[in-house]
């Protein structure tokens, strides 16, 4: 990767400047609303300077205005809190912690397709929606509701069935960058997440193979038969299969 900068991720909240982050500081540790006049005082900004600040926050989402609730005579203030989940507010870097978690298990795993793999298996039947006991879920049920799971994640597929073979289309990928340094590690991954949808709904189809890149932006997951047990033969979630 180049410059720090591009470790951050793109749809994160924008990090708060020095003087707007100091605003939000105030308003956290403060256990009333306060007024603009009451800001400007303690950051030793310019009135106008803090109610610029505020009405970014309050756009941000991170800041609630309300109009001051007073019995005596004049005009009521305009009183600023911040938000419960204010403190969630700043630069996220999940793609720095993608890269390494993603450069570790190649690194320092023996076997990192491998491990990927049973990972991404363990996450796919977590995510999966299990049909109730003694439902038999057919193959074009199985491929759609992993399209479905595919698609909650971010892969945008897409279903294509010629004849007996099955394939998704995945146009999208959301661990493209981490996927382009560590493809061995991410794709199988994904390829795992595939496999444990499937086994999961006691699917008559199995992910049988990942092409990456294909395209400049696009992947294909082949689906094979095979894979399901007996119904009513489910296992509790967790349990060794």
């Amino acid at each position: 990767m180049g410059a720090r900068e591009s470790w951050r991720d793109a749809d994160a909240p924008t990090a708060l400047g020095g003087s707007r982050a100091r605003v939000l500081a105030l308003l956290q540790e403060s256990d009333r609303p306060l007024s603009v006049s009451e800001l400007a005082e303690q950051v030793t900004l310019h009135p106008n300077t803090v109610r610029f600040h505020l009405d970014g926050l309050v756009e941000a989402g991170t800041v609630e205005r309300t109009v001051e609730d007073r019995d005596q005579p004049g005009r009521p203030r305009t009183l600023y809190s911040a938000r419960p989940d204010s403190a969630r507010a700043g630069q996220r870097s999940y793609r720095l912690l993608a890269e390494i978690l993603a450069s570790f298990v190649a690194a320092e795993t023996p076997q990192p397709a491998q491990a990927a793999t049973r990972a991404g298996r363990a996450w796919g039947r977590y995510l999966a929606e299990r049909p109730a006991p003694f439902q038999r879920v057919d193959a074009d049920s199985a491929s759609a509701q992993l399209v479905a799971t595919l698609d909650d994640i971010g892969f945008a597929p897409e279903s294509v069935t010629a004849g007996r073979r099955r394939r998704i289309l995945l146009h999208h990928c959301p661990f493209r960058e981490a996927a382009e340094q560590h493809r061995d590690v991410v794709c199988a991954i994904h390829l795992g997440l595939m496999q444990g949808v499937l086994s999961e709904i006691d699917a008559p189809l199995t992910a049988d193979r990942l092409d990456p890149f294909v395209e400049p932006s696009l992947c294909v997951a082949h689906l094979a038969a095979g894979g399901a047990r007996p119904a009513g033969g489910r296992k509790r979630r967790g349990t060794s299969r």
